[in-house]
């Protein structure tokens, strides 16, 4: 099987799941695992289709929010597309599954993994994820990063509100404000700004924001939180 992955998360995905041969482009912003040598087919959003043509894949892996639909009909002329959208760490569990089949693997030490990141103390505390600032926009309930942190037994305090709504952050009343350097660069800078809440971050943006093998270790970087854990 050839396989094309536009989605960074996945390409480590399929790594970690041992169907790594099976890959034969990706895109310039897979970083993991580091030290990849394949052909790179440009980015997320701006992929190189005619590159992609020529490594004859047999599917082309794409993500509902990180890739473009007109770069998935262009695709579906010479190669199955699969396109996955996980919002929950169940649906993390489900792609692992799912991958698992498509490849021949065995998805189960993923899925112990998983299972051993899940289980955790719960603690009580409310939480915002910042994803930019000008303007201020946020993870809202229905979006994979906010079940990510609610695993621990945080509520986010936006949680009926979707996708990700502009609020400014004067106006965010939680005990946790979550700063992740992706996809907004925030530095240590806006960190002392907020006083009004703790704030944890910055921090590698992958962790909350790259579903897959990366959603185990961002759980273990939830339990390593201090307020989390203690």
């Amino acid at each position: 099987m050839r396989i094309v992955s536009l989605v960074p998360s996945l390409t480590e995905t399929l790594f970690d799941l041992g169907a790594g041969a099976d890959v034969v482009g990706i895109t310039d912003w897979c970083i993991f695992p580091e030290g990849l040598e394949l052909p790179r087919v440009g980015g997320t959003k701006n992929p190189r289709i005619e590159e992609i043509r020529a490594l004859a894949p047999d599917i082309v892996y794409m993500n509902q929010e990180e890739n473009l639909a007109k770069h998935a009909r262009a695709i579906e002329e010479f190669a199955r597309v699969h396109v996955s959208e996980p919002k929950t760490v169940d649906d993390v569990a489900a792609l692992f599954r799912e991958l698992g089949r498509i490849h021949d693997r065995n998805s189960q030490p993923l899925l112990d993994r998983l299972a051993a990141a899940r289980a955790m103390p719960q603690r009580d505390f409310t939480f915002a994820v910042a994803i930019w600032k000008k303007p201020w926009m946020w993870c809202g309930g229905d979006t994979y990063v906010s079940d990510l942190v609610e695993q621990t037994g945080g509520r986010n305090v936006l949680r009926d509100q979707k996708r990700y709504p502009s609020i400014d952050v004067a106006d965010i009343k939680a005990d946790v404000i979550f700063l992740p350097d992706e996809p907004y660069a925030f530095t240590a800078y806006d960190a002392e700004a907020i006083t009004t809440s703790r704030v944890v971050g910055p921090f590698p943006g992958h962790l909350f924001t790259w579903h897959g093998s990366r959603t185990i270790l961002g759980l273990e970087f939830l339990k390593s939180v201090a307020l989390l854990s203690s």
